[in-house]
């Protein structure tokens, strides 16, 4: 089984800025857009990023499988220690056709069910955003430095909550889980940014509402928890990544450090179930 280490996560995000940068190809250009079997969108840069991503973990880790977004196929399931690599080659393709910038290539280490190792990068940001248990969470500087991030503990009594929201989806249940909440500003964003700039420190929750799969999430959800926050579902548990022949994700908040209020705890209960 692979040992989580900082070479090993060095080496992971070398992959995917390698993605990263075809992607940017493509995106520098005009491209063809197709649509899959479930209607969402395809490129050329998602299909040139998850070649370089599959082909490049095959080298590092033999023995542990990936499932990616592009090829779901060849999936098998976990090896006999309980790891497996998800990756998703290029999340946010509709900000990509929409040249908005806010795509990443999200790659994860998944041991047993959660998320242990995690790289995000949004190349035509220039961010970069990774994790692994044991050794925490970081931001890599334009000099390209490491910086250690974390996440905020909640706003304090009489200030919003910072809040963001999907640029692609949106859904009924937002409303009311807002009200719930109290006070708050909303903002925007597209792929696992949101979840990244929980992690940062830039804003307080995310609650997502509409369906995304195991791929969106994995990657930024470890980036999450060892910067301190939580990616948990409406009940408070944890995403588990334990059967992956079950894509989809159930509706899910990321918070930053722990510390919402019982009051808030209940009021989201009765607004939304919780």
């Amino acid at each position: 089984m692979p040992t989580i280490t900082t070479a090993l996560l060095k080496s992971v995000e070398q992959l995917a800025c390698e993605a990263g940068e075809a992607i940017m190809q493509v995106y520098r250009r005009e491209f063809a857009v197709e649509l899959k079997d479930d209607n969402s969108p395809l490129t050329e840069a998602d299909t040139a990023a998850h070649m370089i991503i599959a082909r490049g973990l095959q080298a590092l880790t033999p023995e542990v499988p990936v499932l990616s977004e592009e090829d779901t196929q060849s999936f098998n399931g976990a090896n006999a220690e309980g790891f497996y690599w998800l990756v998703d080659p290029l999340d946010g393709t509709k900000e990509f056709i929409k040249r908005n910038d806010e795509f990443t290539v999200n790659i994860a280490l998944v041991a047993k069910g959660q998320p242990v190792l995690g790289v995000v990068v949004a190349p035509a940001l220039g961010l970069t955003y990774l994790a692994a248990e044991g050794l925490g969470a970081f931001k890599i500087s334009v000099d390209g430095q490491w910086q250690a991030i974390q996440a905020s503990s909640p706003p304090l009594e009489g200030q919003p909550w910072r809040v963001l929201g999907s640029r692609s989806h949106s859904d009924p249940r937002m409303r009311a889980w807002l009200e719930a909440l109290g006070q708050y500003e909303i903002q925007p964003m597209g792929s696992s940014l949101k979840s990244c700039f929980i992690a940062e420190g830039k804003a307080d929750v995310y609650p997502r509402f509409g369906p995304t799969s195991l791929w969106d999430t994995a990657a930024a959800q470890a980036v999450v928890e060892q910067a301190g926050g939580r990616v948990v579902t409406l009940e408070g548990q944890p995403l588990s990544y334990a059967t992956p022949k079950q894509v989809l994700n159930p509706d899910f908040v990321v918070w930053g450090k722990e510390g919402i209020t019982e009051s808030i705890k209940e009021s989201l209960k009765a607004g939304v179930q919780y």
